[in-house]
C-alpha cells in the first residue's frame, strides 16, 4: 500500500502529494509545528490521514518536550492542539484524534505515570489509530463491494483513496475491494478543481493498482450519465452530519444531483469517526475557504485577470435524501439516516 504516513525515529515522514504524480518525493515533519504546516499546504490531505497526522503531531510534540512531569506539559499540549485544530476546520476527523489523544493523555496523567511513560503510551495510541484506520478502510471495502455493478462504469469525485487515508482507501478502498472479488469495474475519475485530486492523485493511485481508469473534467459528468457509461457514484466524506447530510470535496453537490437526476446510486464510504452526531444538519458544518491562488494559478502560471474576486470553498454539503448508502467500517446505512446512526453509534466494526 501507499505510505501516506509513516512515524519514524527522527519524526512523521509524509508522501508529498502537491508533487504528485510526476514527481514521488517525501517531507519529514520533525515537530508538531511541520507537521500543522504539512495539514495546511495540503502536502497530506484527505479526513481519515489529518485526523492521525494530528495524533503523531501529539505525540511528536510530547516527544520533543523539554517538560519533567505530565503536570507541566499540560499548558504546552493544550498549545499543540490548538495549533493542530486550526489547520482545517471541515474534517471532523481531525477534532475525533485530538480528542481522543487528549483523553489518553488525561487518563494516563491522573493514572500517575511517570512522563517518559506517558510519552511512550502517547504514541503507541497514535499508531494504534494508524493501524485502526487500515482496518476500518478494508473493512468499508468488505461491505461497500456488494453495493457496486458486476461491470460497468464508476464515478468518484476528488481523492478517498490511500492517499487520503493511512491505506487502502474509503471510496476507492471499495472499489479495490470489488475489483479484488473479480468485479470488472471501470473508474471515472473527476478531475476535481482546482487542487485536481481526482486527475493527480486518485488516477495514479487506480493506474498503479491496474484498474482501468479515466479521468474526466468536472462539467463532463452528466454527459457521461446520459450516455449509460456511468453505473454508479462512490464518494468520500469529510463530516458526516446526525441527519444524513454530508460536507465533501467541493462539487460533490454537484455529481449528487447529476445522480439522482439519472437514476444512479450514491454511495458515501467514510470511517465512524468522519461521524458527527453532534452537529444536527450540514448547515452547521463549517466550510474551509481556500487560498485565492489554487484558483488563480496552476502550475505556477496565473490563468485568471489580475485583481479579480475569487471565491474558493474547498467543501459543499450534499443533504442525505440525495445519499443512497453511507458505507462504514460497521455497515452499510441506508434512510432515514438520523435513526440509522444512532441505532449504529454503539455498535462494533465487523467484517462483512
Amino acid at each position: 500500500m501507499i505510505a501516506t504516513l509513516t512515524w519514524t525515529a527522527d519524526g512523521v515522514r509524509f508522501i508529498d502529494q502537491t508533487k504528485l504524480p510526476l514527481e514521488e518525493s517525501y517531507v519529514l515533519a520533525e515537530n508538531y509545528e511541520q507537521v500543522a504546516r504539512c495539514v495546511e499546504t495540503m502536502v497530506v490531505r484527505g479526513a481519515p490521514a489529518i485526523g492521525v497526522s494530528a495524533a503523531y503531531g501529539i505525540a511528536l510534540g510530547a516527544m520533543r518536550s523539554t517538560a519533567e512531569s505530565a503536570e507541566r506539559f499540560a499548558p504546552e499540549l493544550a498549545k499543540i492542539c490548538a495549533r493542530l485544530a486550526a489547520t482545517r476546520p471541515t474534517a471532523v476527523n481531525l477534532f475525533w484524534a485530538i480528542d481522543r489523544m487528549k483523553a489518553r493523555f488525561a487518563g494516563l496523567a491522573s493514572a500517575g505515570l511517570a512522563f517518559d511513560e506517558i510519552k511512550k503510551k502517547m504514541l503507541a495510541e497514535a499508531q494504534a489509530m494508524f493501524e485502526e484506520d487500515i482496518a476500518a478502510c478494508k473493512a468499508m471495502g468488505a461491505h461497500g463491494a456488494a453495493l457496486l455493478p458486476d461491470e460497468g462504469g464508476v464515478l468518484t469525485h476528488c481523492n478517498a483513496g490511500a492517499l487520503a487515508t493511512c491505506g487502502y482507501g474509503t471510496a476507492l478502498g471499495v472499489i479495490r475491494a470489488a475489483v479484488e472479488r473479480g468485479k470488472r469495474i471501470h473508474v471515472f475519475a473527476d478531475e476535481t478543481r482546482p487542487f485536481l485530486q481526482g486527475a493527480r492523485l486518485t488516477a495514479w493511485e487506480l493506474m498503479a493498482d491496474g484498474v482501468a481508469t479515466t479521468v474526466i473534467c468536472d462539467n463532463m459528468a452528466a454527459s457521461l450519465m446520459r450516455q449509460g457509461r456511468i453505473q454508479a457514484v462512490v464518494v468520500g466524506a469529510d463530516r458526516i452530519a446526525a441527519n444524513g447530510d454530508v460536507a465533501n470535496k467541493i462539487g460533490t453537490y454537484n455529481v449528487a444531483i447529476l445522480a439522482r437526476e439519472h437514476g444512479i446510486p450514491l454511495y458515501v464510504a467514510a470511517p465512524w469517526s468522519t461521524i458527527d452526531l453532534a452537529t444536527a444538519s450540514g448547515d452547521a458544518i463549517p466550510i474551509e475557504e481556500r487560498p485565492a491562488v489554487e484558483v488563480t494559478h496552476h502550475g505556477g502560471k496565473q490563468l485568471t485577470p489580475v485583481g479579480v474576486s475569487i471565491c474558493n470553498p474547498a467543501f459543499d454539503v450534499t443533504p442525505a435524501r440525495y445519499v443512497t448508502a453511507i458505507v462504514t467500517e460497521r455497515g452499510v446505512l441506508r434512510a432515514p439516516y438520523s435513526e440509522a446512526l444512532r441505532g449504529m453509534e454503539s455498535s462494533e466494526p465487523a467484517l462483512a
